[in-house]
C-alpha cells in the first residue's frame, strides 16, 4: 500500500513518519504540509517526496496518515476518501458533529477503510487487558485519570498547540478515556456532570448503557510529579487497574497501520473506525455544552 503523510507538525516528526518509514508492508512516499519548508525538512529526513499539492499526493497514493489540528484533520479526510484514500487518522476525529459525521459519510460513500488511532487501543498489554475486562459481566463503576503537564510548566513540544490550548484537556485526553471506557462499560447513555476543575481540567460523570457508572478526571495542567494515566474498574469481578505499557508510540502507531491494511483488505471495520470516532465526539461535545452552561 502506497501510503502519504499530511502534516509536519510534531507528532507528525516523532510517530508518523517514523512508523511509516520502519513498516514493512507500506510504501511510504510523500508528505505535505501547511508549511512547504517544514514539508522539504521532514521529507529529506526520511527520502520520500515533499508535495506542494495536497490533491496531487492524494491521486500518487492509497491511503493517507494525518497529522494535524481536528479541524484540518476532518476536513482533508472527507477529500481524501473522496479520492479513493483509506484514512489513518488521528484522536479527535473533530470536534464537531457536524465535520466528524462528514468525514464517516465519505469513508463510506467512497467504500475506504478508516482507522482512528487511539493510543491505548493499540498497544499489546492495554489492548489485551480492555479485550478481557470487555468480555467480563457486572462492572459496577470505573474511575479513569488521563493527567497531563503540557501546560504546567512542563517541557514538551505540545504546549503551543493552538487547538490544545483552545479545546484543552477534555479534547486531548479525553478521547484517550472514551476509548478505554466505551468497549468495557458499553454506551454512554448520558453525560450525566461535567464540572471545571484547575486550569484546564474537567471532571465528567458518565452514564452508561450496561448499567455502570464511570467518573473521569481529565487534565493538560497537572504537576510533572502528578503526571499520567490510571483506570480502575469495580465490579463482581472485583478490582482490576489498566496496565502499563512496555511499547512506545511508534510500535503502536505501527499496530494501527496494520489495522488499516486489514481492514482495507478484507473490507470488515475496525472497533476504532471513523464511527466509533464520531461517537467519542458527540461524547465530549455534550460534555463541553455542560462545561460551558448548555444543556
Amino acid at each position: 500500500m502506497r501510503i502519504g503523510l499530511l502534516g509536519t507538525g510534531p507528532w507528525a516528526q516523532m510517530a508518523h513518519a517514523p512508523a511509516l518509514g520502519e513498516h514493512e508492508d507500506v510504501d511510504f512516499v510523500g508528505v505535505w504540509g501547511r508549511r512547504a519548508d517544514a514539508a522539504k525538512d521532514l521529507a529529506a529526513r526520511h527520502d520520500i517526496r515533499a508535495y506542494d499539492d495536497v490533491d496531487a499526493l492524494l491521486a500518487d497514493v492509497d491511503a493517507v496518515a494525518v497529522a494535524l489540528p481536528p479541524a484540518v484533520q476532518a476536513e482533508l479526510a472527507v477529500r481524501a476518501a473522496r479520492a479513493g484514500c483509506h484514512l489513518l487518522l488521528d484522536k479527535p476525529l473533530a470536534t464537531t458533529v457536524e465535520q466528524g459525521r462528514a468525514v464517516v459519510e465519505a469513508a463510506q460513500e467512497a467504500g475506504v477503510a478508516s482507522v482512528v488511532f487511539f493510543t491505548t487501543r493499540f498497544q499489546p498489554e492495554t489492548e489485551e487487558w480492555i479485550t478481557e475486562q470487555a468480555a467480563a459481566q457486572g462492572w459496577f463503576t470505573a474511575h479513569a485519570q488521563w493527567l497531563g503537564s503540557v501546560f504546567s510548566g512542563g517541557d514538551s513540544r505540545f504546549a503551543n498547540s493552538p487547538w490544545r490550548r483552545e479545546k484543552g484537556a477534555l479534547w486531548d485526553v479525553g478521547p484517550h478515556a472514551l476509548s478505554v471506557l466505551l468497549p468495557v462499560l458499553g454506551e454512554v447513555r448520558q453525560v450525566a456532570a461535567a464540572a471545571h476543575g484547575p486550569g484546564d481540567t474537567a471532571h465528567l460523570v458518565l452514564d452508561h448503557a450496561g448499567g455502570a457508572s464511570s467518573a473521569l478526571t481529565l487534565s493538560l495542567t497537572a504537576p510533572s510529579a502528578a503526571a499520567g494515566a490510571a483506570v480502575e474498574l469495580r465490579g463482581e469481578a472485583g478490582l482490576t487497574h489498566l496496565p502499563a505499557s512496555t511499547q512506545g508510540v511508534v510500535p503502536a502507531l505501527m499496530r494501527a497501520t496494520d489495522a488499516l491494511l486489514a481492514a482495507a483488505r478484507t473490507g470488515a471495520p475496525h472497533p476504532c473506525d471513523a464511527a466509533f470516532g464520531l461517537r467519542v465526539t458527540e461524547i465530549l461535545t455534550q460534555a463541553d455544552a455542560l462545561l460551558n452552561g448548555g444543556e
